[in-house]
């Protein structure tokens, strides 16, 4: 199963692709789609586009996305939704199922804390996936995406496994 997550921005939109097998996540590739121009509608069409290329790239079977946060700035929330917008639809486009993921859940399942910092998110990344550097910052957020995905899909198999039925039918 390969799994695409996206770090939406409307400057820098990072991507991280990973592959899971059973319990194993392994790293395929990640970078950054940057934005060009003043015009927003044009930078909207870059991520659309960007992100549509890396589905067909990499052919994966689920998409995962961080949800918008409302930062200090409004103005900057709502370019961030827009760039969202944009990923996914290109995601359903391609038919693609969309799982979004709070920025301090995405931190919980890497780190251990949803109050961690950029830098920790790259450690965690990095030593999870076996990564011989660092990732940039917004594609190790897209992978970190990616593994929240991975770990939330793994919890619900977990989870389905250990639904049982009484000698009546009904679930325990």
């Amino acid at each position: 199963m390969i799994i695409l997550g996206i770090d939406p921005g409307s400057r820098i939109t990072g991507y991280g692709v990973i592959e899971q097998k059973g319990n194993k996540l392994t790293y395929i590739a990640s970078g950054c789609i940057r934005l060009t121009g003043d015009e927003l509608a044009g930078r909207l069409q870059q991520v659309f586009q960007g992100v549509s290329e890396i589905i067909s790239q990499y052919q994966p079977k689920e998409f995962a996305i961080e949800q918008v946060f409302m930062a200090k700035n409004p103005d900057s929330a709502l370019k961030l939704g827009q760039a969202r917008g944009a990923a996914i639809v290109a995601a359903t486009q391609f038919d693609l199922p969309v799982s979004e993921y709070a920025a301090r859940q995405i931190k919980q399942s890497v780190v251990g804390k949803g109050s961690a910092d950029k830098t920790q998110v790259q450690h965690m990344v990095s030593y999870l996936l076996k990564l011989p550097g660092t990732p940039q910052a917004d594609a190790a957020d897209a992978l970190a995406v990616a593994l929240c995905h991975g770990h939330t899909r793994q919890s619900l198999v977990a989870m389905a496994g250990k639904v049982t039925r009484t000698a009546r039918g009904r679930l325990r």
